[in-house]
C-alpha cells in the first residue's frame, strides 16, 4: 500500500472550540466532560473511566438505549500525553471489564482493525480559542471509514456546544 493509500484510510476531523487548549484539553481527559459528547447522535457515554497518563488505559463505552443499542466498549491506551498540546492512543473495542476483543466478533462493525491510532491536537487560536484537530489511522479497507467519520463528525457536533454555553471550564 502507498502512503497516498494509507492517508486515504484514516480519518481526520477539526472544530475551532471557545476555550483555550487546557480547557478543551478536558473534553478529551475529563470523564465528566467527555460523558457529555462521546457518540453519535442519539448515543449517550455510560462509561468514562479516563487514566490519561503514557500507557495509562481509559475504559469508555456508548449506547443508544432508546434504539435498543447495547453498550459498546473501547480501551483508550495511551502512548503520548503532552498537556494540553497534543495526545495519542490507540483506540481497541473491548468488554465491559476492558479485555480487547478480537476484530471479527459481532461487536465491532465489520471492516474495523483491531487497533485505531489516534492523534488529537490543540491549537492555541486568538481570543482565548482552541483548533482541534483529530486523526484516526491504522484502517486496512476503506469500509468503516464513512462510519467512522460520521461518527466522530456527530460526536464533535455535540461537543463545540459545550464550550460555546460555558459548560466546560477550567
Amino acid at each position: 500500500m502507498t502512503e497516498d493509500q494509507a492517508s486515504n484510510l484514516s480519518v481526520e476531523a477539526e472544530r475551532e472550540l471557545d476555550a483555550p487548549p487546557p480547557v478543551a484539553w478536558r473534553s478529551w481527559t475529563d470523564g465528566d466532560v467527555l460523558q457529555r459528547w462521546w457518540g453519535p447522535t442519539g448515543f449517550v457515554c455510560p462509561t468514562a473511566r479516563m487514566d490519561v497518563r503514557v500507557a495509562g488505559v481509559s475504559l469508555v463505552s456508548m449506547a443508544a438505549p432508546d434504539w435498543g443499542f447495547p453498550e459498546m466498549f473501547s480501551t483508550w491506551e495511551y502512548t503520548l500525553v503532552d498537556e494540553p498540546r497534543r495526545l495519542e492512543f490507540t483506540f481497541r473495542f473491548a468488554d465491559a471489564d476492558g479485555t480487547t476483543l478480537a476484530p471479527g466478533s459481532p461487536l465491532i462493525p465489520p471492516g474495523v482493525p483491531a487497533e485505531v491510532a489516534h492523534v488529537v491536537t490543540f491549537e492555541a487560536l486568538p481570543g482565548e480559542r482552541t483548533l482541534m484537530r483529530i486523526v484516526e489511522s491504522g484502517y486496512l479497507t476503506p469500509e468503516p471509514i464513512e462510519m467512522s467519520r460520521q461518527g466522530l463528525e456527530q460526536s464533535l457536533d455535540k461537543l463545540t456546544p459545550l464550550f460555546l454555553d460555558g459548560d466546560v471550564v477550567a
